[in-house]
């Protein structure tokens, strides 16, 4: 029996006057190939990836080797996008599963990938270690891009899943800390395929809406695998893009994700972030009490330290003024005094009649005339300045009047006192909005703007014709 390899066809075949056959190399390689493909269609191969190369198709090729050996392996990209959680590199030492095959126009062959999965550590952690470390080069974790959370919002975005324990935590404590939150929810699933890609499009969708001053990014506890969702890189960049502060409440205090990291604020717990968000209306209270006290006590120093300024200044300054003129006039005319000695000295080396002339013109009587002139100029530069620091000082005490109103104005005493009242269902009760709110033979409280007035509703009329019952 003759087979196609046969080692010595020549005397046999010449034998019998057999024709040979010869196989051309693309032959001999595809037969290779599908000897290859058949014996080996599924192996795991243990080694360490170098000359890796990743190519625009989304292909990545790379040599797994181990001591003695290397095998050239190819990973097509449906197979690294379907299910490959962490990022091939040089030196690293990997479980690969695939089929053994050889490349035809080369005659090579070649390992073809169809999972792969790190030798010793997890593929999920090796997975969070990666992104982690190529996120933290690029800057996203550092602290001085966190931007504070706003004292009091006034709208709040939420992403996470509608029926899940995360959301009613939030609700709940925020309908207790600050009822008057506005709540916007992107619902989302938060695990499973397709779960980063509804988290985007919940924050991005926030972001579009506008007015939200937080997003919260919420979830409750539960293993590596459930967290996933949050470790993927688009709900990382997702994060980091956010107009709004972003708050991480995923998991519990133990459990640390991507999101936690990149996040502007990390909660433990979503309860925590929802008590993060807001402060308690007492609080709130207690703050707006101590602001308007110090407001006001800063106001009134303000007036006064104006008045004090003003009237120093006012004083100072015109004294200054009018004594800095008078010196001016005296030296000037001093100095003319001086520059007409020098003109009658050289006209009188020069010219007898012209030392007469001026004689003449430097009379006593001349001279006096022309000092009273100067003197009565002085006199009313004097009066004009005095005019004009009269009309400044009355300017300011005008601005500081006007100070004082507009301080009146923005005090809430201000609105009792032009006959306002603020009611009130029993002392310490809420403030009544509406007549509705109240019944008869109930007790309000009416403050005005000097003392309280305690008074029993008899009629309600909430201006539609309809009388309480």
């Amino acid at each position: 029996m003759r087979t196609l390899f046969d080692p010595e066809p020549g005397a046999a075949r010449r034998a019998t006057g057999e024709t040979r056959r010869v196989l051309t190399v693309s032959e001999l390689n595809s037969l290779v190939r599908g000897l290859i493909e058949e014996a080996f269609p599924s192996v795991w191969v243990e080694g360490e990836i170098s000359n890796l190369r990743r190519y625009p198709s989304g292909h990545t090729y790379f040599t797994l080797k181990d001591a003695d050996s290397q095998i050239a392996v190819v990973l097509f990209r449906g197979a690294a996008s379907g299910g490959l959680r962490f990022r091939p590199e040089d030196g690293l030492k990997v479980l690969a599963r695939g089929r053994v095959s050889l490349y035809e126009p080369r005659g090579g062959y070649q390992l073809i990938v169809e999972a792969m999965e790190p030798a010793g550590l997890g593929a999920l952690q090796l997975a969070f270690e990666q992104l982690k470390a190529r996120l933290q080069a690029e800057g996203l974790f550092d602290a001085a891009r966190r931007r504070p959370l706003p004292i009091l919002p006034r709208r709040l975005g939420i992403v996470t899943s509608p029926s899940g324990a995360a959301i009613r935590d939030i609700l709940r404590v925020l309908d207790r800390r600050f009822a008057n939150l506005e709540v916007v929810i992107a619902p989302a699933r938060v695990q499973g395929p397709g779960a980063a890609v509804e988290i985007v499009a919940g924050i991005r969708d926030l972001n579009r809406l506008g007015g939200i001053d937080v997003v919260i990014v919420a979830r409750g506890g539960g293993s590596i695998e459930d967290l996933w969702t949050f470790n993927e890189e688009p709900v990382a960049r997702a994060i980091a893009s956010s107009k709004a502060p972003v708050i991480s409440a995923v998991g519990h205090e133990t459990d640390v994700t991507i999101a936690d990291l990149v996040a502007d604020l990390r909660a433990p717990t979503p309860s925590a972030a929802a008590e993060m968000v807001v402060r308690s209306k007492q609080e709130l209270a207690d703050l707006i009490g101590a602001l308007r006290a110090r407001l006001l006590a800063a106001g009134r120093l303000a007036v006064s330290r104006l008045r004090q300024d003003l009237q120093a200044v006012g004083a100072e300054r015109a004294f200054d003024l009018a004594r800095g003129r008078l010196r001016d006039a005296m030296l000037r005319l001093d100095d003319l005094t001086l520059r007409m000695r020098g003109r009658v000295e050289r006209s009188a080396v020069t010219a007898r009649h012209r030392v007469e002339i001026l004689a003449q013109r430097m009379t006593p009587g001349r001279l006096a005339e022309r000092l009273a002139g100067r003197t009565a100029r002085a006199a009313g530069l004097a009066r004009l300045l005095r005019s004009a620091a009269g009309a400044r000082l009355e300017s300011a005490r005008d601005t500081v009047a006007a100070y004082g109103e507009r301080l009146t104005a923005l005090s809430p005493l201000g609105v009792l006192a032009r006959g306002y009242a603020i009611c009130r269902l029993s002392a310490g009760g809420p403030i009544l909005k509406e007549a509705a709110m109240a019944r008869p033979g109930e007790s309000v409280e009416v403050r005005l703007h000097r003392g309280r007035l305690t008074c029993d509703v008899k009629e309600v009329d909430d201006d539609a014709g309809q009388e309480g019952n």
